[in-house]
């Protein structure tokens, strides 16, 4: 028998034994061929949310800048439109529909006085009242007039600080009680109520206590500001009326009419008179 045909015989019962092994390798992991489509589907998955993920971040960048732009433009609206002139509006809208109103109903005032009782009604009044003299207080009488007047603005725009004064009393009426100075004294109402005897806290015309009185920094600051505040009043008027301060040069005059007379006759007569005021500045004129 040829060497070839030894060799075919042999080799045929070998690829049983071939497709064996690979049935029992297959048997033996079943999960590798299951693996792979396992696999592809978990990055279609992360790529799918990552997408999702990415359109709602989109979609929340433009309901962002929509947003942005409807504030901008509302700010923009805000700052150009005048508080005056809506102040105006508002003022004129409400007097026409007040006078609307009152065209509208019969008896009008009596019907609106039902609204009030006799206490508000009087303060009303009384409130009215002094508007009125206010109003017609503005022209200038005399120097001491007008200081009244200020000193009459200054009190309405003082706030004085309640809470820090009752602590105070408290605390003065305590250190009385514990020195034995304490006495109780009864007001012109009727009511007691107890003070020191030296008169530390309520003051008299004779007690001198109130020099060692310290105000804290927050006092001072407002009194500072207040002096400054009324400083930069003054000076405003001034401009108002163009006169502007001198910063340098010798004062030769009490008040603006004189300067200008000064001035006058200073542009006439200062060639003629230069020699004699130079020599009484000197000392040398006889």
């Amino acid at each position: 028998m040829p060497a070839d045909k030894e060799a075919e015989i042999t080799a045929k019962p070998k690829q049983p034994e071939a497709a064996a092994e690979a049935t029992q390798e297959s048997e033996a992991n079943p999960d590798t061929e299951s693996s792979k489509p396992a696999s592809d589907a978990e990055p279609s998955n992360a790529v799918q949310s990552r997408m999702e993920r990415f359109k709602a971040l989109q979609a929340r960048q433009a309901a962002s800048r929509k947003q942005n732009l409807k504030e901008s433009k509302a700010e923009t609206q805000r700052l150009a439109t005048d508080p005056n002139l809506l102040s105006t509006l508002e003022r004129k809208r409400a007097i026409a529909s007040h006078k609307l109103l009152k065209s509208e109903t019969p008896d009008f005032e009596r019907k609106r006085a039902w609204d009030w009782t006799v206490e508000e009604s009087e303060a009303w009044d009384k409130r009215m009242e002094k508007k009125s003299r206010h109003r017609e207080d503005v022209a200038f009488q005399d120097y001491r007039q007008d200081a009244r007047k200020v000193y009459k603005r200054q009190l309405r725009d003082l706030a004085p600080d309640k809470e820090a004064y009752e602590k105070q009393k408290q605390e003065a009426i305590q250190k009385a009680a514990q020195n034995g100075g304490l006495e109780i004294v009864e007001t012109e109402d009727g009511e007691l109520i107890a003070v020191d005897r030296d008169g530390t806290f309520y003051s008299t015309a004779d007690s001198t206590d109130f020099v060692q009185n310290k105000p804290d920094k927050a006092a001072v600051d407002r009194l500072v500001a207040d002096i400054k505040k009324a400083e930069e009043v003054r000076l405003k008027k001034r401009r108002d009326r163009g006169l502007d301060d001198d910063t340098g040069g010798d004062v030769t005059y009490i008040n603006q009419k004189n300067k200008q007379f000064n001035e006058k006759l200073a542009r006439f007569y200062n060639k003629y008179t230069a020699d004699i005021r130079e020599s009484f500045e000197r000392g040398t004129a006889l």
